[in-house]
């Protein structure tokens, strides 16, 4: 039995299916995005079995790009849970048959509130196609399921087009990365758009050394700092100059190279430096890739040092 052909016949039939329901977008889709924006409570989605899953799933990626929503189960609904519902929100209710039993029992009560009811189904004349007040067709010529039974083109169809539906909803509220950052603080575009430098910059115990000190004293300090690397700083503590465990390679490598010399002699003059610590951890990431350095000195204007920012822990908080 050759698996990879079926699998790429089951991506080929619902591929197809999407192709297909694409070239049958109406003015319904339009009414349905109108009256969403239009809505004054939540998006709330229902569903059973697949559907609900589906359903789920929309109510999440409708949640964290701009259109408040929640899933509601019909059965928890039947028991007190149709209390979350008002006259101020939206209903999408998605049952691929339109009948079934326990959305099928929910739907008189809804509009019994006078609320908005927006149907996914494949038949306009089903009992949800009759209670709602627009229907989005979902229809499919067949489920890539090999008996044409479970469904598979049909919950991709419908997941497609909540998806469709949500794209429509950002483009409508000019929704941003910013605001969709502000939704996923834990996640990676969060932390590429909160986290500033100033919140992850060492600021203790930082390996500072004056412009007379020997290299085999700023080689201890380079090992006590573990960072690589020593600041060397005047009376203001000003920036100068800095020495990593590159310079020193360099250094040994030498004819008159002498543990007893001025660190400054071996030292980089004109290290990168920021002046902002507010500025994002993912802009000085940027800069530290850019000019291939491992530490990001940060200062203030008069180049006094306030910190230091290493790679290693852009990378350990997930900065990318």
């Amino acid at each position: 039995m050759n698996y990879k052909e079926i699998a790429q016949e089951t991506l080929k039939i619902e591929a197809q299916t999407l192709l297909d329901s694409a070239d049958k977008i109406d003015d319904v889709f339009d009414r349905a995005v109108e009256i969403i924006l239009a809505c004054k409570g939540k998006l709330i989605i229902t569903g059973v079995g697949k559907s609900g899953l589906i359903g789920a799933k929309m109510a999440a990626t409708f949640a964290s790009t701009g259109t408040p929503s929640f899933f509601l189960h019909p059965t928890e609904a039947l028991h007190g849970d149709l209390g979350m519902i008002s006259h101020n929100d939206v209903v999408l209710a998605i049952s691929y048959s339109g009948e079934s039993e326990e959305l099928s029992s929910i739907l008189p009560h809804i509009k019994r509130f006078n609320t908005p009811l927006i149907g996914m189904t494949r038949d306009r004349n089903s009992t949800l196609g009759k209670y709602s007040d627009i229907v989005i067709d979902v229809i499919v010529q067949k489920e890539a399921c090999p008996l044409n039974i479970a469904p598979t083109s049909s919950t991709t169809l419908t997941l497609a087009l909540g998806d469709a539906l949500a794209v429509c909803l950002m483009k409508a509220k000019n929704f941003k990365k910013s605001d969709f950052a502000s939704f996923h603080p834990g996640g990676a575009l969060g932390k590429q758009l909160f986290v500033k430098v100033k919140d992850l910059m060492r600021t203790k115990d930082l390996p500072l050394v004056r412009e007379d000190t020997k290299v085999k004293d700023a080689i201890v300090k380079i090992s006590e700092g573990r960072l690589g690397t020593v600041l060397i700083v005047d009376e203001q503590n000003r920036l100068l100059a800095l020495m990593s465990d590159g310079d020193i390679r360099r250094a040994l490598m030498s004819e008159d190279f002498s543990l007893e010399e001025s660190v400054l002699k071996y030292a980089t003059k004109e290290p990168r430096t920021i002046e902002d610590e507010n500025i994002l951890a993912s802009e000085a990431l940027v800069i530290i890739e850019e000019m291939k350095i491992q530490l990001l000195v940060v200062t203030d204007k008069q180049k006094r040092v306030l910190g230091v920012l290493h790679i290693h822990t852009l990378i350990e908080k997930g900065i990318s």
